[in-house]
């Protein structure tokens, strides 16, 4: 079998997979449920060879996530809901509808107008997806009918409280300034020593979560990703690490032998090494 740049041969592919009897064990086991987590890591494997700067690793990552789209949708047209190609009429569909400023009439709108209008358009098919629903007797949308609704609940925390302050300050809950927000962490971060305090595993659990939540709600009024922050200070964390590792190699010393001490001192090296041009302190 040759490979081939034609969409339709990934198709005939990953239905021959699927092909009961001859097709391949354990993809014919797999279902929406297992695979959800194989794609939300092909997800995060593009991220990274991005954040890497890596266009090789990018291509063959984005064929591992083009797999997983191809795979749930043969899984959903041998049930009989839709198939690959109605994913794809309904993708199309939506962005022609969401660009009239591009496929339309309407001209000249800066980004901001383009953004709004952007939302208003999917609020009405909001209200469009929740009429048919009703119409056909199906439960209401599972995302709910509140302000904040339509924010996946599967989306990464810190990804999902950026986005529930931020759908937030745009009907003004939000506080005006930066500052009252480090205030607030300063705040929150006393009720977790309070917390600490009682020895309630609960308490402490919940007032970490307010600490992170307002730590994330600072990193939005600085324009900041709060998963691409935290992102690069684990790669960085890592990056230092190895180099205290490396170090104790050379001294023939395992790692589990060293003292905190020397391993504190070895790690403020590392970080004086990093602080050149173009490398984050």
């Amino acid at each position: 079998m040759k490979p081939s740049p034609d969409i339709a041969r990934l198709l005939e592919i990953m239905a021959a997979l699927r092909t009961p009897e001859t097709g391949c064990p354990w993809d014919l086991e797999q279902n929406f449920e297992s695979i959800t987590p194989y794609t939300l890591e092909e997800a995060y494997e593009v991220v990274d060879a991005i954040e890497r700067g890596d266009l090789g690793d990018l291509r063959d990552e984005l064929g591992d996530l083009l797999l997983q789209v191809v795979f749930h949708a043969r899984m959903a047209e041998e049930q009989g809901a839709f198939a690959f190609q109605d994913v794809v009429e309904a993708i199309t569909r939506k962005l022609i509808r969401r660009h009239p400023h591009v496929f339309g009439d309407t001209r000249g709108l800066s980004p901001d107008e383009v953004k709004h209008l952007w939302d208003e358009i999917k609020r009405e098919e909001k209200a469009e997806r929740q009429a048919t629903r009703e119409k056909t007797g199906l439960p209401s949308d599972p995302e709910g009918s509140g302000f904040l609704s339509g924010i996946p609940t599967a989306l990464p925390a810190l990804t999902r409280a950026q986005k529930l302050t931020a759908k937030a300050a745009k009907v003004g809950f939000d506080w005006p300034e930066t500052t009252q927000v480090i205030d607030k962490i300063h705040e929150e971060l006393d009720e977790v020593k309070e917390a600490a305090a009682s020895g309630s595993r609960d308490r402490i659990e919940d007032e970490i979560g307010d600490l992170l939540f307002a730590a994330t709600n600072l990193a939005r009024h600085y324009g900041v990703d709060p998963e691409s922050a935290l992102r690069r200070t684990n790669a960085k964390f890592e990056r230092r690490f190895r180099a205290i590792e490396d170090t104790l190699k050379q001294q023939n010393k395992p790692l589990e032998e060293a003292t905190l001490d020397e391993m504190e001192k070895l790690w403020v090296e590392a970080k004086l090494a990093e602080r050149e041009p173009g490398v984050s302190s």
